[in-house]
């Protein structure tokens, strides 16, 4: 993953700038600085999408050839089915 960095000293100049008390200003800066850092551990890279994609891509395959398989067992059952009712027509006929 890509390095992403909070500058926590600017964003607590920031703040100290804007009137906050230096302990506060520096304490969120380091707090935010703390939630940056664990949510972007869990932020999906384009190597995770593309694995993702890939995997989505094989169970899709996979269930169109099951799909396949399956309409091609009915149809053969129907031209059967249709195959010995045309026979029994005409024994009868």
């Amino acid at each position: 993953m890509a390095a992403i960095t909070f500058d926590t000293l600017k964003y607590a100049n920031r703040l100290k700038a804007a009137g906050a008390e230096p302990k506060v200003a520096e304490a969120e800066a380091e707090a935010l600085a703390e939630v940056f850092e664990l949510n972007l551990n869990e932020i999906a890279t384009r190597e995770d999408l593309k694995h993702m994609e890939e995997r989505l891509n094989e169970r899709l395959e996979a269930r169109l050839l099951q799909l396949e398989q399956r309409m091609i067992i009915k149809l053969g059952g129907v031209m059967v089915v249709t195959i010995v009712a045309v026979a029994t027509l005409v024994k009868i006929l």
